[in-house]
Order: C-alpha cells, then sequence, then structure tokens
C-alpha cells in the first residue's frame, strides 16, 4: 500500500494538512475493495483526484476510468449517455449507442456533480447499484455490467433529500464511504505553498520569471476567504503572472486581483435565496392576501347590516363574535352592552332608511349583492399571471425570467408545460 505522500507526489496534490491527509489515507485504504464512495466538499478543492487515486489503486487499474459531468448533461440526454440507447429510441437516433456504463464495464465511472441528476436517472443508477443491471433506452432487454462507482457533489445532500431532488436511499448507496475535502481557508498552512507552486509552473509555462509575495501579500493571501478554493487560487496566480511587469508582489497589487476583498467575513444570511426561500415568502404573501380578504368581507357583511337594521344596539348584540374578530379589541375595552345608546359605528337614521324607500329597491338589492359578493383569489391564476408577465417582460427568454421569478429555469420550464404557454 503505497503512503500518502507517495500518492501526493504521484499526483500533485500539494499541502501536509491533517483533515487533507486523514481524506488521502481514506482513499487508499478503500482503493483494494469495490465499494461506492462518495466525495464532497466545495467547489474547486479538487475532487476529481480522489476517484483517480482510487482507481489507480485498484484491481481494476487495467480497466477503462471514465468521467462524466452530470451537471453538463442535459436532462433529456443524459439517459442515453449514460446507458446507451437503440436504434429509433427517439429522434435522431440513427444508431444503437452504447452508455458509459457498458463502455466501463470491468473499469470506474467518476460521477462528478451526482446531485444534479434527474430523479428518473436516479432510479436507474440504484439498479445498477444494488445488481449491477442497466436497459438501454428504447430497449426492454436487461443488461449486466462490473463498475465500480465513485461520485463527487458540492451539495449538501441532507437539504437535497429533504426537498426531494435527491432520493435517500441512493444517497446512502452511493456514499458507503463518504470523504470529505476541506475547503483552502481550512487549510492555512497550505495556501502559500499552492500559490508559490502555481507561480512556479506559470513562470515556466509562459517562460517569465517567478512572481513572489512580499510579507504583507502573505498575510493578505492568508487572511482571505477564498470562496473559490484551489481553482480561484490558481486563477489569481496565473494572472498575476501574466499581468504584472514587477514581479515583487505587494499587499496593494494582490488586493486588486482579490473580489470583494473588503468584505470577506461568513454572513448569516444567504444572498443567493433559493427556489424554496422563494416560495416560502410567496407563500406568505398569500396568506396576508387571503387574510386581508377575509376581514375586509367581514367588515361589509357588518356595514350591511347596520344599512338594513338600523339599530346598532342589535347589531351589536348579534355581531358580537364578529366585531371581536374585525376588531380584535382587549376584554376590557370591548363596549359595555347597556341600555344607553351605543355610539360605535352609530349611523344617522336617514342614512339608514333612505335605503328602504320604496323607490329604490331594486338599486338597493344591487348595491347588497355588489357588495356582499364573494371574491376568490386563485393561487394557480396568480402564478400564471407571474409567470406571463416575466416572459413578457424579459421577450420570452426563460432563463431571465427563472432569474427575475427566483426560481430555475427548470422549474420554470415545467411551468410553462403546465399551463400550456
Amino acid at each position: 500500500m503505497e503512503s500518502v505522500q507517495a500518492i501526493k507526489q504521484r499526483f500533485g496534490i500539494i499541502g501536509n494538512d491533517p483533515k487533507l491527509n486523514r481524506s488521502l489515507e481514506k482513499a487508499i485504504q478503500v482503493a483494494p475493495t469495490d465499494i461506492s464512495v462518495l466525495v464532497t466538499g466545495e467547489s474547486g478543492v479538487g475532487k476529481e483526484s480522489v476517484p483517480k487515486i482510487i482507481h489507480s489503486l485498484s484491481h481494476r487499474k487495467h480497466g477503462k476510468y471514465i468521467a462524466v459531468n452530470c451537471g453538463a448533461i442535459p436532462e433529456g440526454t443524459i439517459d442515453s449517455e449514460l446507458f446507451g440507447h437503440e436504434k429509433g429510441a427517439f429522434t435522431g437516433a440513427t444508431q444503437t449507442r452504447n452508455g458509459y456504463f457498458e463502455v466501463a464495464d470491468g473499469g470506474t465511472i467518476f460521477l462528478d456533480e451526482v446531485g444534479e441528476l434527474p430523479l428518473t436517472t436516479q432510479v436507474r443508477l440504484l439498479r445498477v447499484l444494488e445488481n449491477g443491471e442497466f436497459i438501454k433506452v428504447g430497449s426492454s432487454k436487461v443488461q449486466k455490467t462490473n463498475v465500480r462507482i465513485v461520485a463527487a457533489t458540492n451539495v449538501n445532500m441532507f437539504e437535497a433529500i429533504k426537498k426531494g431532488k435527491f432520493r435517500e436511499d441512493l444517497y446512502y448507496r452511493l456514499s458507503t464511504v463518504e470523504i470529505l475535502l476541506p475547503a483552502l481557508r481550512d487549510r492555512k498552512d497550505d495556501i502559500h505553498l499552492l500559490f508559490r507552486k502555481f507561480a512556479s509552473d506559470f513562470a515556466l509555462k509562459y517562460k517569465m520569471p517567478t512572481i513572489r509575495l512580499d510579507e504583507s501579500a502573505i498575510q493578505v493571501l492568508l487572511k482571505y476567504r477564498w470562496n473559490g478554493n484551489i481553482r480561484q487560487l490558481r486563477n489569481i496566480a496565473e494572472q498575476i503572472s501574466v499581468l504584472e511587469q514587477n514581479r515583487n508582489i505587494s499587499a496593494s497589487t494582490l488586493q486588486s486581483y482579490l473580489p470583494n476583498v473588503g468584505n470577506n467575513l461568513p454572513s448569516v444570511i444567504n444572498e443567493n435565496k433559493s427556489e424554496s426561500d422563494f416560495s416560502n415568502e410567496r407563500e406568505i404573501l398569500y396568506k396576508v392576501l387571503f387574510d386581508m380578504k377575509a376581514d375586509l368581507n367581514d367588515l361589509k357583511k357588518l356595514t350591511m347590516e347596520l344599512m338594513r337594521n338600523g339599530n346598532t344596539q342589535q347589531v351589536q348584540n348579534e355581531n358580537q363574535e364578529l366585531i371581536q374578530k374585525i376588531y380584535k379589541p382587549d376584554e376590557d375595552t370591548l363596549p359595555k352592552q347597556t341600555d344607553e345608546t351605543v355610539e360605535v359605528l352609530q349611523i344617522p337614521q336617514e342614512a339608514t332608511t333612505s335605503y328602504h324607500t320604496e323607490k329604490e329597491p331594486v338599486e338597493y338589492n344591487n348595491y347588497i349583492e355588489d357588495i356582499t359578493e364573494e371574491e376568490t383569489l386563485s393561487l394557480h391564476e396568480k402564478e400564471l399571471e407571474l409567470i406571463k408577465k416575466a416572459l413578457e417582460r424579459n421577450q420570452g427568454k426563460r432563463k431571465l425570467a427563472a432569474k427575475e421569478l427566483g426560481i430555475s429555469e427548470r422549474t420554470l420550464y415545467r411551468k410553462i408545460k403546465q399551463f400550456d404557454l
């Protein structure tokens, strides 16, 4: 069994952080088995290195290694890519095609961004994990495959399961062993090491002197949050290597390449609201509107009672519950029921009797019916109206409309089909 240090040299992994070393140790230990592995961590931490390590140290190392980015394949074609299809299975299927699971038989498949898989594809993948069986698109023949699956994701899987976007049974099948790669900000001692390695590589690549950071620039480098992790650090090192004439980099020069350097502290508030956040806000808004509508109808009803009856004392006696519901007064502030004239909601006698004349019975009845008519507020209609307006404002561009509505483009596409827009 190879050591962690040997693996680092072989795969060009830089760093001595204990959490990184522990992750690599787990990869080395699990490699000789056929156990499914789930690699987790933020985007840009280097998750793609772990499947390569596992494959190279396994008995499948002479078999094929195929890496599939699940988030980059359209939903309509991903089943065909993974499991293949028969000729004529769909429009454009002019010949039979072997999928990745058939091609990689005896080897390893790395499913990157596995959290982006559609639910229908998740069902197919679960069957492969359970018994090694799959069916091509457009076929009824069950085929067998012997592949090892290593998956990776930067999605919070428990949140995805809670929202119904990922199957819980599939998660537990994939994560027999879970390997978490730490974020770069949690590897403080490795940040400068990585930067120096990237600076050296780019100096050779572009045939230029190697850039070096002064002490103040090193402190800026270590204090920065690095939300893009190693990928962002490499990008910054390449930019500075190419653009800066002075090869000694100061803190101010480095800061000019770092986005949001002044606002890089952890935030309790997530500014990128998820689809569910916007959905919850809509539900709250609709509830408020419904409550306001109900209160307005109750007030109309009470007003009509006063206009019909003209006796405010009698109306108050008969509608105590309704009055409390509308005004929600405290017990000690409720009007006391006495024989004295009640001044609350008092209407002049001529105003209450003028509607009872025989001259305008029809107008009065119509007026009553208009006011007391119950209006309904349909969630379906409001949602349809919001989608239509968003599409109109963005000239039918679904991506921009989805962004305005606070939902994913896939969800908007489903809504368009549902409402037949």
